[in-house]
């Protein structure tokens, strides 16, 4: 990401267009694949259900690649990430926004499926 602004502020997220996304990121396949796999672990480890964003920091000079922040609700405005990183992969908005509500009503009937008892021990 390349924001319009020196920094990625409340204007260039929300306000001005032009802040510019790589997709894909300049990463190497090994990057890519860390990046992927402490993705899912991250949203896992928060019991993420979903939609969510996990974004990193690359340190150019040492390749290294740092997880910043789990987004649990990302931002869904026509110039958000989320819906354009979606866009990227082959997914347009609207059969993202059919999806996730797919997964709600599925994580709906799953929470009504799930019965607890209480049996009272003697």
């Amino acid at each position: 990401m390349v924001p319009v602004n020196e920094f990625y502020d409340y204007e260039a997220k929300y306000i001005k267009e032009g802040s510019e996304l790589i997709i894909p990121a300049p990463l190497t396949a090994r990057q890519t694949q860390r990046v992927q796999e402490v993705a899912v672990r991250a949203f896992q480890a928060i019991d993420g259900a979903g939609m969510g964003r996990v974004d990193f920091l690359l340190d150019r000079k040492t390749g290294r690649v740092y997880l910043n922040e789990i987004n649990t609700i990302p931002g869904f405005t026509s110039i958000s990430m989320y819906p354009k990183l979606w866009e990227a992969s082959g997914i347009p908005y609207s059969e993202l926004l059919d999806r996730l509500l797919e997964l709600a009503l599925e994580r709906h009937r799953e929470k009504f499926r799930t019965r607890f008892t209480y049996s009272p021990t003697t």
